[in-house]
């Protein structure tokens, strides 16, 4: 099939490989270059660098909303744009271009997790499971009919950067798969039970407050990890935790530290494996503390 492609960070990258190989990309749509690293120099986005590399074309206006950027698109003469984590809205000149319309790669199960942060919110409110659908795309926020939906469990240790990666390429086999079926596949419109909203994670929410159960706060350091990381403050310094588990409590105030990084909370207790110091890269508990003295409470 002949598809524009139009994503722009990692998560898009797999599905634009998966895509290559087996159709002709006309275009790649992405953000532009931001600033970035020490020197604020343009750095292109993973998508502008992979499909670069890939020698695609590639565009990335600031908006579509202009009758030419939206009549450069129509000229494409595209059969299906394929679209995933790219950063604008589509106008509906756009989304009706594409002589079979507009596909959406979103990472939840529809209608749960409409929105900018679904991986986030799914491991932060404790889902069993997630997934990814391909929907078709119309001017409502993730609101179209989904063509196709793949579904896995959420590990109880898992990551969003964890999840992230597997959803990534659970995309990529999904969008491949609707491509190939997509003469057979029945649009199926989203029902209204059960819809949520994955807002944008605001850094407010990421302070660990540890009068909260130890279920809570996992799925708080989970589902923030590794961006933008829940924090405690040692003295003066925020101390990220990127891994935990739940433990047993053993007494003690909220935020009492047992042994190693382990931490009371509202009900049990959290033990942390993985945090990072400012300025310093992720270590195991066991190297952070070498020669780091904790306060006896945190928060």
């Amino acid at each position: 099939m002949r598809i524009i492609f139009m994503g722009t960070p990692d998560f898009s990258v797999p599905v634009l490989d998966a895509l290559a190989a087996r159709h002709e990309v006309l275009c790649v749509y992405c953000q532009p270059p931001r600033p970035a690293g020490r020197g604020k120099k343009d750095r292109p986005s993973p998508v502008q660098a992979r499909a670069e590399a890939l020698g695609l074309p590639v565009r990335h206006p600031k908006s579509l909303k202009g009758a030419e950027a939206q009549a450069e698109f129509a000229a494409l003469g595209a059969d299906v744009a394929v679209v995933v984590a790219y950063g604008l809205i589509l106008p509906q000149p756009v989304l009706d271009a594409p002589q079979r319309g507009c596909l959406n790669i979103h990472a939840s199960l529809l209608p749960r997790w409409r929105g900018a942060a679904p991986i986030h919110r799914a491991i932060m409110a404790g889902d069993a499971e997630t997934g990814v659908c391909i929907m078709q795309m119309e001017a409502g926020l993730d609101t179209g009919p989904v063509l196709l939906r793949k579904a896995t469990p959420i590990g109880p240790e898992e990551t969003t950067a964890d999840l992230h990666d597997r959803l990534s390429a659970l995309g990529a086999e999904a969008i491949v798969e609707a491509l190939d079926r997509l003469d057979s596949l029945t649009p199926r419109p989203q029902p209204e039970a059960g819809v949520t909203y994955a807002a944008k994670i605001d850094k407010a929410e990421a302070q660990v407050d540890f009068t909260r159960p130890a279920a809570e706060v996992c799925r708080l350091i989970r589902g923030l990890s590794p961006f933008p990381g829940a924090w405690v403050a040692v003295g003066e310094e925020r101390l990220k935790l990127l891994r935990c588990h739940p433990v047993a409590g053993q007494g003690g105030e909220p935020g009492t530290v047992l042994e190693g990084l382990t931490i009371t909370c509202g009900e049990g207790a959290v033990e942390v494996t993985l945090a990072q110091r400012q300025g310093k890269r992720p270590m195991a508990v066991q190297e952070l503390l070498r020669g780091w003295d904790l306060p006896a409470r945190l928060g």
